[in-house]
């Protein structure tokens, strides 16, 4: 079995993983969400405190699957310095007890990977990564080769939904209550432009609607339920419709059959509706992770160990080092 550990952002969360059968034989999650909800979104020392008292709390809860380790894996990259130095050295400090050794994992490798929890792997496959900080179509041929074709200029789709929320005082995580207020909005009610409609640039950016946004909240103050709710839709209609044009262009004149969206982001029903239709059209089978893997969890991380492990991508206590700012697939 192999024990993975992941704390990149506000999630604390351990997995135990078979390496043979895939089988998740145990899985926690804490959230921090209700702690930094206060603040509007995440404080990275806070995050790095609350990661050190939930995350010994789930290890003693698998202490009964210790014998049966042939490896820790951790997310090393990329996420938050403080936040990603609390699970390493919960790994190095497990791998030097049980004399166990390490897979460093690549936080977005591991998204990948929630379409595989407790499933075999199906490549070469291309990849919607929709998540707080990343916004990249990747073309995934196996582990190792993993081409990005399209990636953010700026914000990503899911910290736009985070900043818009923001800016609406509803709170934190924005996603879920943007989509909450938009489905009793007016999505044509708000005329807001579509970036790089005209571009033909293979790239994302949300700073420009993020903005839009931002003037049409500053012209209808004070804000009522109604408004709000028009707002949220209308929003969430150009940024979902954003990636879909940008889908389009890439596809245009490239073969896709099997395609996956993944990241925290992918949970919202109305981009998972319109990559539905975009897929119907490409005659493209799609992949959904499930609603609970979304999310960072330890779960994806064990299951890319699981390949990492076959691999021999094991690393030397001595090299294994958080990079937080990382855009590599290693």
């Amino acid at each position: 079995m192999i024990l993975s550990i992941e704390s990149s952002c506000d999630d604390s969360s351990i997995a135990i993983t078979g390496i043979k059968d895939k089988k998740l034989l145990f899985h926690k999650k804490i959230s921090q969400e209700l702690e930094h909800s206060v603040y509007g979104g995440v404080v990275p020392e806070l995050a790095a405190r609350l990661h050190a008292v939930a995350l010994p709390k789930i290890l003693e809860e698998s202490r009964n699957y210790f014998d049966s380790l042939k490896a820790v894996a951790v997310t090393n990259e990329p996420g938050l310095s403080v936040t990603l130095v609390e699970g390493v050295s919960m790994a190095k400090a497990l791998g030097i007890s049980l004399k166990l050794p390490i897979l460093p994992i690549n936080h977005l490798k591991g998204h990948i990977y929630s379409l595989f929890i407790e499933k075999e792997t199906l490549f070469p496959i291309d990849i919607l990564l929709v998540s707080g900080g990343h916004t990249q179509i990747l073309h995934v041929k196996n582990y190792d080769d993993i081409e990005i074709l399209a990636t953010t200029m700026d914000d990503s789709f899911g910290e736009s939904f985070d900043k818009v929320a923001k800016m609406l005082g509803l709170g934190y995580p924005g996603g879920p209550l943007i989509e909450k207020y938009a489905k009793e909005g007016d999505e044509k009610a708000y005329n807001f432009t579509v970036p790089l409609s005209n571009s033909p640039k293979l790239a994302f950016s949300y700073s420009g609607l993020k903005n839009q946004v931002r003037l049409a909240i500053e012209k209808t103050k004070p804000l009522d339920n109604t408004t709000v709710s028009n707002i949220c839709a209308s929003f969430q209609r150009v940024a979902t419709q954003h990636l879909i044009q940008k889908l389009k262009k890439i596809y245009k004149n490239r073969e896709i059959m099997h395609f996956g969206v993944v990241g925290g982001a992918s949970a919202n029903l109305h981009l998972r509706e319109k990559i539905e239709n975009f897929c119907k059209e490409k005659s493209a089978k799609l992949y959904l992770a499930d609603l609970k893997y979304c999310s960072d969890n330890a779960a994806m991380i064990g299951r890319c160990a699981i390949d990492a492990y076959s691999l021999g991508k094991f690393e030397n206590f001595k090299n294994i080092s958080i990079h937080p700012k990382s855009k590599m697939y290693k």
